[in-house]
Parts: structure tokens; sequence; C-alpha cells
């Protein structure tokens, strides 16, 4: 299969930005490249021993992203176009420059596979499905994991923050939705520590394909949860389908979160938990006054890197 390849021109700075907003707009596997050193932390996570010289980092970064050349992109580019230069209002993105090119057959899509190892979070560990499990502690609840084409493998910043507060607030057997559930990962933590039952949510139909083959990877009975193609922001029919919960986890951009506030009020039981993550550092504020605005009660903020995370409840 032959793939169209489009480069973005933009800074350091705005990379993560605009991978997340591509992955928003449906479109996964980003391809980052930058001067920045690698700290020792990550040149072991990739088993680099002597990391390369790179020239010096004066804040520019490329980010690019593979479409099927056989398909008409037009409306999609048109829409990361417009993505970006809502962006600019927010922050340097740079030029914003986007260029084209085609590449041969390659299967970039399992390449990044060569990276992604076993690591824990808390007393979680998770590791990929194509890694041999050795040596894993009896404390440890394992999870194993192959994300497919869906987004998450639990290493992102946004996905720990958002695993450290199931761990904390998961008590008494919860009823748990998990909002935006890309490859099942939340889903299948939160019934490894205990829900009773989970409802999965994504507007991604590959998303809900990805969640249940990893609920059978990780011999989770399949009675114990739901998975809805679907958007709770405009699906009214959705929110009375998938009923109410005493927990709810979205770890999903800032600019869904805040529109989705009200729905998730809806679906929650008072006293109910909503946890949130996938919030860029400085939409912090937007989205505490959103979720203020909904009638929650602010409980908690975690921060990781530029990423936060917004825990609150239903008063």
């Amino acid at each position: 299969m032959k793939w169209d390849k489009y480069t973005i021109e933009t800074t350091t700075a705005a990379e993560d930005m605009i991978s997340a907003m591509l992955d928003g707009l449906g479109i996964e596997g980003v391809e980052i490249e930058n001067n920045v050193p690698l700290s020792k932390e990550e040149a072991g996570e990739m088993f680099i021993d002597f990391p390369p010289q790179l020239p010096p980092d004066q804040g520019e970064s490329l980010v690019s992203f593979y479409l099927e050349a056989d398909r008409d992109n037009t409306q999609l580019l048109e829409q990361v176009r417009a993505a970006l230069e809502e962006q600019r209002g927010f922050m340097d993105i740079g030029s914003g420059r986007i260029t084209g090119s085609q590449t041969e057959d390659i299967d970039w899509m399992n390449n990044w596979k060569q990276f992604f190892h076993a690591f824990s979070i808390g007393n979680i560990r998770i590791s990929p499905t194509w890694e041999a499990q050795e040596n894993v502690e009896k404390d440890k609840i394992l999870i194993e994991i192959d994300p497919g084409i869906s987004f998450g493998t639990g290493k992102h910043e946004t996905t720990r923050l958002c695993i450290l507060q199931l761990q904390k607030y998961i008590k008494d057997s919860p009823r748990v939705l998990d909002l935006g559930c890309g490859s099942g990962i939340l889903s299948i933590v939160a019934l490894k520590l205990g829900a009773s039952f989970v409802v999965g949510v994504d507007i991604d139909e590959n998303c809900i394909r990805s969640s249940m083959d990893n609920m059978r990877v990780n011999r989770l009975d399949l009675s114990r949860a739901d998975f809805y193609t679907g958007n709770l922001i405009s699906d009214k029919k959705l929110g009375e389908q998938i009923g109410m919960f005493d927990l709810v986890a979205a770890n999903i951009l800032a600019d869904v979160i805040i529109p989705v506030a009200p729905a998730v009020f809806a679906c929650l039981k008072d006293g109910g938990i909503f946890i949130t993550s996938g919030i860029i550092d400085f939409k912090e504020t937007e989205v505490t006054e959103a979720l203020e605005a909904a009638g929650f009660q602010i409980l908690e903020t975690g921060h990781d890197g530029e990423w936060v995370s917004i825990t609150a409840r239903k008063c």
C-alpha cells in the first residue's frame, strides 16, 4: 500500500499539541523530527547507548503524518489547516506550512513497536502483547496491550495521569465509563482494579474493535463491558443508552472535555467522580471553569510535563 506523507513545519513547543490535534481528527501514527537532545531516561527506553550528535536546537520541528494515497484526502487536509490556524491563536506554531510526498510500500504502522516495552505505573505492569512476560513482580497487576491502529499504549503522560487517578478513586466495585476509549486500556485498568462493569465510547469504530480485542487478550469476560461508537456531546440517545456511572474517565482533548462536561454530569450518580486528562497546560483554567460551570467540584489537579489531569466530583 502506498501512503502520502504530509509534513508540518512547526516549533518544538507546539509539536505535542499538533500531534494531539491530529489524533483528534482521526490521524494516527505521527512522526516527529527535531534536534532536541535525548535525555538519559529517553535514551535508556530506546536502548541507545550513544545518542546521536545533532545540530543546535533552534526550536524547530517537523511533524509528519500519513494518509492512504488512493483516497481523496482534500477535505481532511483542509481540516488540518483550519485546526493549525486555530492553534496559532494560542501558541507559536511556526510557519505551519504543509508539504507532501509519496512513500514506498512500508509497514510504518508496525515499525514503532520496537520502541514500546513493558513499564509500570504504580502497581500496574503494562506490557505489549508481542513481548515475553517474564519476571513480573507478584504485587503487580499485569495488563497486555496491542494498540493496533488506535490510540493508547499507556506510556503517554496523559494516560499515566489517568491511571494514577483510577488507582486512587476506584473503590467499592464502581460502574465506570471510559470516554474516548481508544485501545481500551483505561477500561481494562478499571476492571483489573475492581470495577464491576465498564462502558467504552469512542467516535472511531476501529477503537471499539481494538478495545474488545484487548479485553480478550487480558482474559476479561466481555459480559463485564459494553462498547459503543458514538458522540456523547451530540447524541442524546447514546447518553440514555449507556446509563449511569459511579466514575467517568476521559483521556481526551480539552476542546472535547469542555463541551462534554454537561453530558458527563448527567450520566454520573450523585457524588460520582470525573477523571479528565489530555489537557495541555494552557487550557487548564478553561477546563476547570467549564467543569465548575457544569456543576462539578474540583478535587485535585495533577501535572506531568505540559499535560494536566483534573479530577472532579458531582455535587
